[in-house]
């Protein structure tokens, strides 16, 4: 289904998205969109099966990540249950060579770059900043300031365009990730404005969970988001964020763009939040239990297993042996988690400055002493 288009049984928001998967678990073989750009994807069984994996055990992380915080182990959590395919597809649809920055959300993304899963959960505790190299993994540290992240994509990806590593299959193009409520934020229409003008190697990949916190879509925006691009002067197009197969094609499709020198492309994936904003939220006070109970209905798990199942590419003994070794590998988490260290409060100076500083020193022996006196009088 395409933008602008109506189609019976699709279950689409006002102007329509691009979806090749139904939330019955029906393929659609392809799409055309009203620019002439037709989005299929062509895999393999074995393929669609990792598709279904990656799916499922990024769901199950993050429910163990959700349990480790209620149980005092992590300083608080931002959960991405019901954005798993947004997360999934996109990052699987990256080249090895493409960066990616990221919110403090995209657990998904950082799995498939290969990540070892334990290094968000050190940040989450508080005992180091994230503990993986930009550079190697091609994903950047978690930002939690809404919407910075983008800059910095924008800078990037104007850098990767001077440095004449863009053009061809190996050329390296950008993606950076944000939320409907960032599109509200100063950066983010700062950088729609420098990638436009400069034609920057990028794609911005907002996940529109339907929610800025606690505000609803229709309290950010009178237009969908993905046409909030015209403006900037290049294309934008709204995706069914529930549907890995067309997330994972039109994002495809909108890096090799870019990396052509075709510019940047503004997507949207229409998505929900199933769960919290983070673990310090209470989403019963701003939403209502019929609503979620409609998502869960376009469950992006639900929706894959029905289609393996369909296509008889998978059965119960397969969907079985997912489940449990995404059960053992969240145990195999727990327990490294447990295992770490407890984050000693006076570390929060240490990175402050790259060579320090003698204000920050100074606050760092004030802090101490407090904090010896304090211990001391517990005694």
């Amino acid at each position: 289904m395409a933008n602008g288009e109506s189609e019976v049984g699709v279950d689409a928001p006002a102007g329509g998205f691009v979806q090749l998967l139904t939330p019955d678990g029906e393929r659609i073989d392809s799409v055309t969109t009203a620019d002439g750009a037709t989005y299929s994807v062509d895999f393999t069984d074995d393929e669609y099966r990792e598709l279904y994996k990656d799916l499922v055990t990024v769901r199950r992380l993050d429910a163990e990540a959700t349990a480790l915080q209620r149980q005092g182990e992590l300083g608080i959590w931002a959960s991405l249950l019901g954005q798993e395919a947004a997360q999934v597809g996109s990052g699987r649809a990256l080249r090895p060579q493409d960066m990616a920055f990221p919110t403090y959300r995209e657990h998904g993304v950082l799995y498939t770059r290969g990540i070892d899963p334990i290094m968000p959960f050190g940040l989450f505790r508080g005992v180091d900043q994230g503990g993986w190299d930009a550079n190697k993994y091609k994903f950047n540290g978690y930002t939690i300031v809404i919407g910075s992240q983008t800059l910095h994509a924008t800078g990037y990806a104007m850098g990767v365009t001077m440095d004449g590593k863009t053009g061809g299959p190996d050329g390296e193009a950008v993606i950076a990730y944000f939320g409907d409520g960032a599109t509200s934020q100063g950066e983010v229409n700062e950088s729609f404005v420098w990638s436009g003008v400069f034609n920057a190697p990028i794609v911005f990949f907002c996940q529109n969970n339907q929610y800025a916190i606690s505000e609803p879509l229709e309290r950010q925006t009178r237009i969908p988001l993905y046409r909030r691009a015209d403006g900037f002067g290049f294309p934008g197009i709204r995706i069914d964020g529930n549907d890995v197969l067309a997330t994972f094609a039109v994002t495809r499709a909108a890096l090799d763009n870019a990396r052509n020198g075709q510019g940047p492309t503004l997507i949207e994936a229409y998505t929900y939040r199933m769960g919290a904003h983070t673990s310090s939220d209470d989403p019963t006070r701003y939403r209502i239990a019929s609503e979620v109970e409609s998502w869960k209905a376009k469950d992006p798990i639900s929706r894959m297993k029905a289609f393996l199942t369909k296509q008889q590419l998978a059965d119960d003994a397969f969907f079985g042996e997912v489940d449990e070794a995404a059960r053992t590998l969240a145990l195999d988490l727990r327990e490294r988690v447990l295992a770490m260290p407890d984050p000693q409060p006076v570390t929060m100076f240490d990175h402050v400055y790259p060579n320090g500083s003698p204000e920050v020193d100074a606050q760092r022996k004030q802090f101490a002493e407090y904090q010896a006196s304090f211990e001391g009088s517990a005694h």
